[in-house]
């Protein structure tokens, strides 16, 4: 029997190539559809947005802390691809009980390279992952981070207010851009005023998620740090660890050249 080992080192145990996944991870949820694998997808989260043409055919189990491990049971997957972070372990170890779980934990851009080359070995589809995974390289290779080293915190929550620390893939997807995360903490930290001003970043992200900032909110930063460069940010392009990596050197490299 085939034993594929996830990014936790559990081994997950596949009699045959699975033929109905469900995805309960946005990006990786992407992926399958950039691997070309429609028609095994048998669900997915409400959060599961791209492609936006194909989600819509597809049964929804919840949110992606929040799933309907009832309906799930329902659609019998033959496996269930989820996320250490993502997630909520409870509900991933109730699943564990029924399905085959391949968890994946990704904290940089390796990581999320070995995540879609594994994918690929385990729904047989080893060519168009590994083909994916050296068009990611080759575009982070071209990617030329700032000279300047600028200081940025990266705002993802707003009441309260949370940051990504620095053993997150936001922040690895920062490094890539030559820029230093302001927060020398760990996950996701709340922060308060006072903390963001001793912090003294010369550059404040606001990222489109989850928390939806908006122009609207450029103000109240800026109120709190007026030395700063406000800025909006597309959260997908730096969170994102699945096949959107294919597009998040160009989107960076934009970005470097406005701050």
């Amino acid at each position: 029997m085939p034993v594929f080992i996830d990014q936790l080192n559990n081994a997950v145990n596949l009699p045959v190539t699975p033929k109905r996944i469900i995805s309960i991870v946005p990006s990786q949820t992407e992926l399958l559809f950039d691997l070309d694998l429609d028609e095994k997808i048998a669900g997915i989260t409400n959060f599961c947005t791209h492609p936006g043409d194909k989600i819509k055919l597809i049964t929804k189990v919840g949110g992606t802390k929040k799933l309907n491990i009832e309906l799930i049971k329902e659609l019998n997957p033959d496996l269930i691809i989820a996320n250490k972070e993502e997630n909520d372990r409870a509900q991933v170890e109730e699943l564990i009980k029924y399905f085959p779980v391949w968890i994946s934990d990704i904290n940089n851009l390796q990581g999320a390279v070995e995540m879609i080359t594994n994918v690929g070995n385990m729904l047989d589809c080893k060519t168009q992952a590994e083909t994916l995974s050296y068009s990611i390289i080759h575009q982070f290779d071209q990617l030329k981070p700032s000279p300047l080293k600028l200081r940025v915190a990266y705002l993802i929550w707003r009441k309260p207010y949370m940051v990504a620390g620095n053993d997150t893939f936001i922040n690895s997807m920062l490094q890539q851009c030559g820029l230093i995360n302001v927060f020398d903490l760990s996950r996701y930290p709340e922060v308060n005023e006072e903390m963001l001003i001793n912090a003294n970043p010369n550059l404040v992200f606001l990222s489109s998620e989850p928390y939806p900032f908006a122009e609207k909110h450029v103000a109240e930063f800026k109120a709190i740090l007026p030395n700063a460069n406000i800025m909006l940010v597309d959260g997908e392009m730096f969170s994102w660890y699945g096949s959107r990596l294919l597009l998040a050197p160009q989107y960076m490299s934009g970005l470097i050249s406005t701050v």
